[in-house]
């Protein structure tokens, strides 16, 4: 797990060694343990290291192969790299080191852009072809990985955060009003290739860009999950079912513990992270380390789970870590966790794994995390009213949306207002895509392969490697999703949702765990903001800089300042944290009106 960086100019001017750095001295805490560039005229690549597989600096980057002429940064892990260097060998490729960059380089030399089917694992690289000239672009099938970049003139720039995108200077900080209205209404997911700046953009998941020497490109999307099922899967017992995903968890935990250290989990005490904890306990892992983490508790809402983390704790005998965080530290902490975001994220989660990430990369530099569990099998509330709705797109933005778009009209300056309803017409669009026919599969297709690359996976790598700690989430093993998305939406949809997950979990995990209401990271200082939180919120929001920017009407503005709690959006968060997060963002960016 590292950050990665480049740049490459089309007018035959030279790469700048001075933008690489810049970008690459922003991405320091994602690659504390080693930094390198190189610079070959329009062409330049740096990266920043956290050693996890081949500890010796034969695997440094970025990595250079003169022979095969190309060159590699690569930020991410992947699992069968061995088995891939096998097979290599056996083509007669010798190796320089014992990591997995060298293997994506050979393998790339052998198979070209096919080569990337073939990794198991999260990754985001760019490669370098000095013979053709090209630059390819390639990230992992649920964006587990980001990658950035910016068209600046005649220049090309690239790298792991959109904060290191803007160190390098010259790139066009205004709005993006289409990204705005999804960020306002779909709870700060703002689908690819768009950032909230206009001048930035994301490659979407699952994508190989080729860069040509003349700066034309071209996208090749390489993997999409498929719902239907084949003559043999709809003759399958529940039960059957319920093996088949019970395996595959399986190789998916097993996968994610190859790494030369320690691997840890993060353990909130739901089912996903629980189911985690005893899977590893079957592979005869002793000494398991693990982290909770709790809140102080507000207007009556409780701040930790730790009653269910302390059971997985004790059942399986785990060497176990909680940690409680006064709401004072929290709020100490909270413009760290901001800046600490490629994107502002609304989720409480945020400061949840940004607190807790300080604490595990105390003692550990590899954790497995559950999240992707709720996307891929349906543990949602939206997804029991699609399975009977007439109307999916209408239904699925009533129960996700955070507000109707006549609504964010009156709340948003007319300025920055969208001239269509954007978030709904993107639903529209994605549904009618083929391959997925009933509603409750249309959702999940758009969950798994939108929403959550945009915000719980993009919300764990940015708090993880902000201390620099890597989170493996094996339930986005892509041959786990393809295996749950041919799943009958029926049981998906038992026991309240995720009902095959559970039935899994009865095979291995204790029942406490299992049939407890849903639980979420809980923060209640930021669903219910009050006395430092909202003086806190009111000086970002009405800071001169806020003020010239003017993204809000101000009446909206003053009625929550006056009653916080009184504006609770659908999915149970505050309409002062959305509006305040935001401003907070773009101060700590830098970002003027």
């Amino acid at each position: 797990m590292c950050g990665l960086c480049g740049e490459i100019t089309f007018d035959g001017a030279p790469a700048s060694a001075g933008r690489i750095e810049a970008m690459a001295r922003c991405m320091a805490p994602r690659g504390p343990d080693g930094y390198g560039v190189v610079l070959r005229g329009r062409v330049a690549f740096g990266h920043r290291r956290l050693r996890i597989i081949d500890l010796s600096e034969a695997s440094s980057q970025p990595f250079e192969d003169t022979a095969l002429g190309l060159t590699i940064a690569f930020n991410g892990c992947v699992y069968n790299y061995r088995e891939l260097r096998a097979e290599l060998e056996g083509k007669g490729h010798v190796f320089a080191s014992h990591g997995d960059t060298e293997v994506i380089l050979k393998a790339w030399a052998e198979w070209g852009p096919a080569s990337v089917g073939r990794l198991l694992g999260m990754f985001a690289f760019a490669i370098h072809d000095r013979a053709t000239g090209r630059l390819s672009l390639v990230r992992d099938r649920f964006g587990i990985k980001p990658l950035y970049y910016a068209e600046v003139g005649n220049t090309l720039r690239f790298a792991s955060t959109l904060p290191a995108i803007l160190a390098a200077g010259g790139v066009d900080t205004s709005i993006d009003r289409v990204a705005l209205h999804h960020y306002m209404t779909w709870h700060a997911v703002v689908p690819p290739p768009r950032t909230l700046l206009n001048g930035v953009r994301k490659l979407p998941p699952a994508t190989i860009r080729t860069v040509e020497p003349d700066g034309r490109t071209s996208d090749v999307i390489y993997w999409s999950p498929r719902f239907e099922r084949t003559p043999e899967e709809l003759a399958l017992s529940p039960e059957e079912w319920r093996d088949r995903v019970l395996d595959s968890l399986r190789t998916a935990v097993r996968r994610r513990m190859v790494a030369d250290v320690p691997v840890g989990v993060l353990l909130s005490g739901g089912v996903d992270s629980s189911l985690i904890v005893g899977l590893l306990a079957e592979e005869g892992q002793k000494d398991l380390a693990t982290y909770s983490i709790g809140f102080e508790e507000a207007n009556g809402e409780k701040g930790d789970e730790f009653t269910y983390s302390d059971l997985i704790a004790r059942r399986y005998g785990t060497d176990h870590h909680k940690i409680f965080i006064p709401s004072e530290e929290m709020r100490e902490h909270l413009p760290d966790a901001i800046a600490a975001m490629s994107e502002p994220m609304v989720s409480y989660d945020n400061i949840g794994f940004y607190l807790l990430s300080r604490e595990v990369a105390k003692t550990i530099k590899v954790v497995q995390s559950g999240q992707g569990a709720d996307e891929v099998f349906a543990g949602y509330n939206w997804y029991q009213a699609l399975a009977r709705s007439n109307d999916p797109v209408s239904d699925y933005s009533e129960a996700f949306f955070d507000r109707p778009h006549a609504t964010l009209a009156t709340q948003l300056s007319p300025e920055y207002m969208a001239d269509r309803d954007e978030s709904l017409e993107f639903v529209r669009a994605h549904f009618a895509m083929a391959g997925a026919d009933a509603p409750v599969e249309k959702a999940l297709r758009l969950d798994t392969n939108v929403m959550l690359v945009d915000d719980p996976v993009k919300r764990v790598d940015n708090m993880t490697m902000a201390w620099g700690l890597e989170a493996r989430v094996p339930f986005l093993d892509h041959e786990l999703v393809e295996l749950a998305a041919r799943v009958p939406a029926e049981l998906k949809l038992a026991q309240g949702g995720k009902g095959i997950l559970k039935e899994v979990a009865r095979q291995v995990v204790p029942a406490e765990v299992i049939d407890r209401p849903k639980g979420y990271f809980p923060v209640p200082a930021l669903k219910y903001i009050d006395g430092p939180y909202l003086e806190m919120v009111r000086d970002a929001l009405t800071a001169p800089v806020a003020k010239e920017r003017g993204l809000f009407r101000g009446e909206w503005l003053d009625a929550l300042f006056a009653n916080p709690t009184a504006h609770i959006t659908r999915l149970r968060g505050s309409e002062l944290w959305q509006a305040a997060l935001l401003e907070m963002w773009l101060q700590k960016q830098g970002i003027a009106a």
